[in-house]
């Protein structure tokens, strides 16, 4: 005999107040309300979208697209080959970066 035989197989009853009972609504209402449904997102869709941005978030998305302009066409100002070549010179011109510093200056 297993444990669970004699458990509660229903949805648990919970203590409430008298039930209230909604009345079925018909389905023509249903058809009526789809269609104005409809009608307010038709129109809804044809006014102008509300800006819920302030001045100065307007002004601050402005300013950071014109940088983010500003960093691609300086990007491609340059090509592949410019870039490596500016790098390679740059190499050049520094110490030898591979070498052992000298530590001690007694010999």
């Amino acid at each position: 005999m297993s444990e669970y035989n004699c458990a509660a197989k229903g949805p648990l009853k919970l203590k409430t107040e008298a039930k209230m009972s909604k009345p079925k609504k018909n389905k023509k209402h249903r058809k009526d309300d789809a269609k104005k449904i409809i009608a307010a997102e038709v129109v809804s869709a044809e006014k102008e979208p509300v800006l819920t941005k302030t001045a100065a978030e307007v002004e601050f998305e402005r300013k950071k697209e014109r940088r983010m302009m500003e960093t691609i066409l300086s990007k491609a100002e340059k090509s592949h080959k410019q870039r490596i070549m500016e790098f390679n010179e740059q190499l050049n011109s520094m110490s030898e970066h591979f070498d052992i510093p000298k530590v001690s200056w007694t010999k």
